[in-house]
């Protein structure tokens, strides 16, 4: 008898942890310090590897990340990792010595030595020897050894050794060691050593090594080694060495080429190029200026062509189609 009982108590030990697990929802709150896997604490929880959590509210210190394939239960206050931790939601303050994480959101200060990373919502101040990422939005600031991104949208200051980037939209500040973006609109500067750039609207400073782009609009500041273009139009500052062309630019715009089929502003470039069919309103100083379609305005280059000429062309040659002398030196004028 004395023998089926030992048996009996080490069966049900072995079977508690799992017990406490299924029962999480209905565990009554254990205060003070807890060893083990018990699943609802106030207070100070050290336990090996999570299965079942359901809520800490104080510490909660484990080795390991937990078992479930989505880590469920919150702690709110601290959570250490020796070398790693990880809940359902986490906000206060999160530390891991390889990595941290939650697979909902991510609230408060949040350092790993790899990385740290939430499912959801990254919230404060994340920051990774490795890389920082959510697959939901990131607010506040990020910083990741090699990269920081997020799935969603940004909105604060994100800081990658390589890269810094997210899916939707980032307000704020993106810098990458190698190339800063968004796949929507960009809000902010956005700086990257070779590219920056947003699939949607850029509108603030864009700054990249070799290049600047849009898929829509840029407005405001862009300044690249190489080139700047939108796939819509550049309203504001733009700066290249070699190229700045979209089909509509807007105020200023100087490079060794500069090309678009609307032309509104000051352009200097090496040459400057008018699409056919386009028009032209303003200054352009160019060593070629060769608009095939109307210029409205005034043209400062060794040589100058416009298929319709509204305005006036300074330079060696001067080329108009439109006017009744073709060819003139120096000055040519001609108003329709």
């Amino acid at each position: 008898m004395r023998i089926q009982s030992i048996v009996a108590l080490v069966l049900v030990a072995a079977s508690a942890p799992a017990a406490l697990a299924q029962d999480a929802g209905n565990a009554p709150v254990r205060h003070g310090i807890s060893i083990g896997n018990y699943p609802n604490v106030a207070g100070l929880r050290m336990n090996f590897r999570d299965r079942g959590l359901q809520k800490v509210d104080g510490a909660n210190v484990t080795i390991w990340t937990p078992y479930d394939n989505e880590p469920s239960g919150t702690v709110r206050g601290f959570s250490v990792g020796l070398p790693m931790t990880g809940a359902g939601s986490v906000s206060g303050v999160t530390v891991g010595l390889f990595g941290a994480g939650a697979s909902r959101d991510l609230t408060g200060f949040s350092v790993g030595g790899i990385g740290v990373g939430a499912g959801g919502r990254t919230r404060g101040i994340a920051i990774g020897g490795i890389g920082v990422g959510g697959g939901g939005s990131l607010e506040g600031l990020a910083i990741g050894g090699i990269g920081a991104g997020s799935g969603g949208n940004a909105k604060g200051i994100m800081v990658g050794g390589v890269g810094a980037g997210v899916a939707g939209d980032i307000q704020g500040i993106a810098i990458g060691g190698i190339g800063a973006g968004a796949g929507g609109n960009a809000r902010g500067l956005i700086a990257g050593a070779i590219g920056a750039g947003a699939g949607g609207d850029l509108t603030g400073i864009g700054f990249g090594g070799i290049g600047v782009g849009a898929g829509g609009t840029i407005r405001g500041l862009a300044i690249a080694g190489v080139g700047v273009g939108a796939g819509e139009s550049i309203d504001g500052v733009a700066i290249a060495l070699v190229g700045v062309g979209a089909p509509t630019l807007r105020k200023f715009a100087m490079a060794s080429m500069v090309g678009a089929r609307h032309m509104d502003g000051l352009m200097i470039a090496g040459v400057s190029k008018l699409d056919k069919g386009g028009d032209m309103r303003g200054v352009s100083v160019a060593g070629v200026n060769d608009f095939r379609g109307s210029q409205k305005g005034l043209t400062i280059g060794i040589v100058n062509y416009a298929r319709e000429l509204d305005g006036m062309q300074i330079g060696v040659i001067n080329v108009a189609r439109n006017a009744s002398v073709k060819f003139l030196p120096i000055v040519n004028y001609h108003r329709k």
